[in-house]
C-alpha cells in the first residue's frame, strides 16, 4: 500500500498541517504502508523535518508570487496557481499510482483534486473549514463541534466522513502517557507553565504572553517553558525577553517528545489550533489564543466544553491574560478543566483513521477497536451510559 501526502508548511501557513500528516504517516508506517510527501519549498518550509522523520519527500519549486485571485479563500497560500500545482504534483507522483493521495491544504479544493483523480486510486481530504467543495473518497475534520451536516454540500454522495476529536491525529506518545498525565491532575498545582504558540509563531504571541505574565500573579516557584520551531522568526528577540523574566524560563526548539513535556506541565497557554487535541488527550488545562481565522470555532467549542479559557486574539493577550490567570488560582477550577479536556479526545484517532484507509474498509462506515479500560475512562463511560440514546 502506497500513500502520498500533499501538504505544505511555511511562515504564513505554519507547520500544523505538515505535523498532523506526519502523525498519520507514522500510524500507517506501523502497518507496513509506504508514505511519501510532496511539499513546496515555501519560505519557512519544514522539508528537512520530513526527511529526519524517515520519509521520502519530493520537493516542489519555490513559489513565484501567485496572488490567489481565483480559487479558494486561502488560494494565495499555494504560491502558484492551481493548474500549475496539479501538473507539478502529477510529475512528483510519477507513474506509481498510489493507493491514497492525502490532501491537507486550505488552498486546494475539488478542482485540484479532480486534476489528480486519474493518477491515484483514492483521495482523502483533511479539512477544518467546511468552506469549499472536495472531490474526495474520505474526509477528516477532527475539530470539536463539527458535524457531518457541515460537509453535506461540499463532498460527493459516497464520501465517508470522519468527524470530531475522536479522529484527531496525535502521535502515539499521547495515548501512552494519558493515564499518567490524568492522574497528576487530580490535585493540581500551578508549578510548571507551558507556552506553545505553534512552530512558527509568526506574530510573536509568545513574547506578548511573557509581557502579560509580568502583570500577573504566578506562584513564585513556578517555572515556564516555551516551545517553538527552530526557524521561528522571533526566536532571538524571545531569548532576550526570557533573560529578563522574573521566573525560571527556558525555550525549547523542535521538541521531539511533546507529549512527555505536556504531561509534566500544569497549565498551557497556547494557540487554539491542532495542539488543542494534544492538550485535551492529556487533560492539560489551557488558556487559548486565536491566532488564525480557522481557530475561532474550535476556541468557542473548547470554552463551551469547559476545557479551556480564551483570551481572544493575540491583540487581547495583554488585557485579558492576567485576569484569566487570576480565575484559575483555585485548584478545583483546573481540576474541572482537566476532566472536561480529557473527555474530548483519547489520543487514538490516528489509528482509527489509518483503519479507514485499509482496502477492506472502503465501504465500511465504522470500525471497532478494543483496549483495556483505564481509570481515566470512568467519566467518559458514565456520560455514555447516561446519554438518552443509550439509556
Amino acid at each position: 500500500m502506497k500513500v502520498v501526502f500533499r501538504t505544505d508548511a511555511s511562515l504564513s501557513i505554519g507547520s500544523g498541517h505538515l505535523m498532523r500528516c506526519l502523525t498519520l504517516a507514522d500510524a500507517l508506517k506501523t502497518r507496513g504502508v509506504d508514505c511519501t510527501f510532496v511539499c513546496r519549498e515555501h519560505p519557512g518550509h519544514r522539508n528537512n523535518l520530513v526527511r529526519a522523520r524517515g520519509y521520502a519527500i519530493r520537493a516542489l519549486p519555490p513559489p513565484h508570487g501567485w496572488s490567489g485571485a481565483s480559487g479558494p479563500r486561502h488560494a494565495a497560500w499555494l504560491g502558484v496557481d492551481g493548474p500549475e500545482d496539479v501538473a507539478q504534483t502529477i510529475a512528483a507522483i510519477g507513474a506509481e499510482r498510489p493507493d491514497w493521495l492525502v490532501v491537507d491544504h486550505y488552498a486546494l479544493d475539488a478542482a485540484w483534486e479532480r486534476g489528480l483523480r486519474s493518477h491515484v486510486r483514492h483521495i482523502m481530504a483533511i479539512d477544518d473549514l467546511a468552506d469549499r467543495r472536495h472531490d474526495a473518497d474520505l474526509l477528516l475534520d477532527q475539530n470539536l463541534g463539527r458535524r457531518e451536516e457541515d460537509y453535506a454540500a461540499f463532498v460527493p454522495a459516497g464520501c465517508r466522513l470522519l468527524i470530531g476529536p475522536r479522529f484527531a491525529l496525535l502521535r502515539s506518545g499521547f495515548a501512552r502517557l494519558r493515564e499518567y498525565s490524568l492522574a497528576r491532575r487530580r490535585r493540581p498545582e500551578l508549578r510548571h507553565l507551558l507556552i506553545g504558540m505553534g512552530g512558527v509563531d509568526a506574530g510573536n504571541a509568545s513574547g506578548a504572553v511573557l509581557d502579560a505574565l509580568g502583570q500577573s500573579s504566578l506562584p513564585g516557584d513556578c517555572r515556564i517553558t516555551i516551545v517553538l520551531g527552530g526557524q521561528a522568526p522571533w526566536l532571538e528577540r524571545l531569548r532576550e525577553q526570557v533573560a529578563r523574566c522574573p521566573w525560571p524560563c527556558d525555550i525549547r526548539t523542535d521538541v521531539v517528545d511533546v507529549a512527555g513535556l505536556m504531561a509534566e506541565c500544569d497549565l498551557a497557554i497556547g494557540a487554539a489550533g491542532t495542539t488543542s487535541w494534544e492538550r485535551c488527550c492529556l487533560g492539560l488545562p489551557a488558556i487559548i489564543v486565536v491566532l488564525a481565522d480557522n481557530q475561532h470555532d474550535s476556541a468557542r467549542a473548547l470554552v463551551a466544553n469547559g476545557s479551556a479559557r480564551s483570551v481572544g486574539t493575540a491583540d487581547d493577550i495583554a488585557a485579558n491574560l492576567p485576569t484569566i490567570l487570576a480565575t484559575l488560582s483555585q485548584p478545583d477550577v483546573m481540576a474541572r478543566m482537566a476532566e472536561s479536556a480529557a473527555a474530548v479526545c483519547d489520543g487514538l484517532g490516528a489509528s482509527r483513521v489509518a483503519a479507514h484507509m485499509r482496502p477492506e474498509a472502503e465501504h465500511v462506515r465504522a470500525t471497532c477497536a478494543v483496549r483495556p479500560m483505564v481509570a481515566g475512562d470512568t467519566e467518559l463511560v458514565l456520560r455514555w451510559r447516561n446519554h438518552p440514546n443509550v439509556r
